[in-house]
Order: structure tokens, then sequence, then C-alpha cells
């Protein structure tokens, strides 16, 4: 059966294609590996993911997306068109409607690029929604309710943050500073502190294996590889939790700015549910351990982490392309 509605989330870091009746098909690291020589695409997703810093001169990988929009048009066009052909099938001549999720800061130009390289990959129409009207939608959030509800949406290029109240947003802001931007501050950290070269892969991984928002007296620890600067080998050390939390400090301020922005905009009645409902993080970087915790002590405002978080926009998404005659007023498209 071919797919003629598919929804993607389209993310700096991972790309999720969902189908209605079939759920999540596709989770997907957002990374294309092309040849230099043929100009021909070799690999996509997680098989283009582990060539990252692993490469021949004659292989180029991409990451066609950066903060949340897209940095190479040709590119993000063949990952697009490779979700469709991974939810169609290769032999279909069905050109599917497409829902894709872009970031709430996006500008016009960025917007138009992403329509132009989804029908450019074989969609027949494009509705754009902002992440953070899908998250909230993903999160369990009732949007269309007259009650004010907050959605801090931390992805790979951007963090969103919304206030929502009757089916749109209220009061917004979006930053791109996000999961990305701590991964360059944990490498920085080691190189300054360790004397350690090491890659993003390594530096996501070490956020995800001790990462945490703030210090604790009981450390986690956790052993990396990397290149010693001074002389140039291989060298061995141990990276503590406290140190991470060191390392993240300023991509958390900014993120925390971010949200006391939005709460000093809401209006005073929306700004009550607020505090008796709580604020609710959602996204891969909300899942770094204690942030929640962290955003309640600096704001004064309950924070809770969505259930599953990692997937709340993909599972928005969904919602929205299932029920896209009801949605079709409130996102834009274009034809």
């Amino acid at each position: 059966m071919f797919a003629n509605k598919i929804a993607i989330d389209l993310g700096t870091c991972n790309s999720l294609v969902f189908v209605p009746k079939k759920g999540i098909i596709l989770n997907e690291p957002s990374v294309v590996a092309v040849s230099k020589v043929e100009n021909k695409i070799l690999a996509v997703g997680a098989q283009a993911k582990s060539m990252i810093g692993r490469t021949p001169d004659t292989i180029k990988v991409y990451r066609p997306l950066k903060d949340g929009v897209i940095a190479d048009w040709r590119v993000t066009k063949a990952m697009i068109r490779y979700f469709i052909e991974k939810a169609q099938g290769k032999f279909s001549f069905l050109k599917p409607e497409l829902v894709v999720s872009v970031p709430g800061g996006i500008t016009s130009t960025e917007r138009r690029a992403v329509i132009e390289a989804a029908t450019s990959a074989g969609a027949k129409s494009v509705y754009l929604v902002k992440e953070q009207i899908l998250a909230a939608i993903g999160a369990g959030i009732p949007i269309n309710s007259s009650e004010g509800a907050m959605i801090i949406d931390i992805g790979g290029g951007t963090s969103g943050i919304a206030v929502i109240s009757l089916g749109g947003i209220v009061t917004s802001h979006s930053i791109r500073v996000a999961g990305d931007k701590m991964d360059e501050k944990i490498a920085e950290f080691i190189k300054k502190k360790h004397n350690l070269a090491i890659g993003t892969q390594t530096a996501e991984r070490i956020k995800i294996k001790i990462g945490r928002a703030t210090t604790k007296r009981k450390e986690d620890f956790y052993e990396i590889r990397g290149r010693e600067l001074t002389l140039g080998l291989p060298k061995n050390i141990r990276v503590s939790s406290n140190e991470i939390a060191q390392a993240l400090e300023p991509v958390l301020k900014e993120i925390i700015s971010a949200v006391k922005y939005v709460l000093r905009e809401t209006p005073p009645e929306l700004s009550a549910d607020i505090m008796d409902k709580g604020m609710i993080l959602s996204g891969g970087g909300g899942l770094l351990r204690d942030l929640n915790v962290l955003i309640a002590k600096e704001t004064g405002v309950p924070c809770f982490v969505a259930q599953e978080a990692l997937y709340c926009v993909v599972k928005g998404t969904g919602v929205v392309v299932e029920n896209l005659d009801d949605y079709k007023r409130s996102v834009m498209s274009k034809k």
C-alpha cells in the first residue's frame, strides 16, 4: 500500500518519518554521504553518520540542516526523496502530501527553501507546522483549550519555547542554541582542560552517557579516547559528570534566558495557568539529566519532562497528518 500522506520531523540531528496506520517507520540521523567524483549519494542516515571523520578525500559527509534550517538545498532534497521512497517504495508514482516540522523562528526564505526542496523531491503539496505546536500535540497538551500551556522543545539545532492557547501560539521565542551547541561546548571544554581533541560523535556520546545540568556530590565517570594535542598521539582519559555540567553551563544559561523572556511576555491570565500546570520539556535536549530541575529552580515555575520527549514532534506531526483536513486552516501550505 502506497502512503499518500507522510509526516517528516526534519531535525538537525535526526529525522523521523511517520506514516498513518504504520506509525514511525524511520528514525535516522540527518546525514548524507556524497561521492565527489561521481557526484552521487552514497549513503543516508545511520550509514552516512558512521562515516563522519573517517572518509577519504573522494567522499564528503554532509549534515544538510544547520540550526534547524536548510544549509545545503541539493543534499536536503536528496534526503527528503530518500524518506519518501522509504515510506512509499521505489516504484510508487503517487505524489504524497507532506507535513514537515520547522523551527518556530524560521524566516520566510528558509520556509520557502523547505517547501521547494520537498516539492522537488516528489511531494504533491507541503504543509509546514511549527515545532512548538507539534511538540505540544505530541506531549498530549490539549492545544485547543483556552487554558495556557507552555512547551520548551530542545532539539539538535534550535530550542523553541512557546505559550499555546486556543490552538495557536500566544508568545514564543526560538534560539539557535540546542543539542549541537552542547556537543560543541563539551568538545571545547575537553580540549581546553585535558588538551585532548575529540570529535562531535564522542562529545554527543559523553552527553548521553554522563551529561547533566547540575553538579552532584556523587559523580559519574566515562572513559573516552581522543588525540593528545601536544604529541598528536591517541590517549585515554576519564571525564566526570560535574565537568560536563560545567561545560554545558553557558548553553543552559542561554536556554533559561529564552524561557524567562517568554514567561515575561506571557499575558497574566495565561501565566496563572502555567504556574498551576507547569512547563513541559520535550526534544532530545530535554532529556539532559536534571535540566527540568534547573529550569524550575531558575524560573520558580514547575517543569516536567514529557513522556517520550524525543518523539513528541514526530508524534504531533503524525496527529496532524492523520487529521490533515482539520488542521489545514492552521498550517501553512503551498502546492
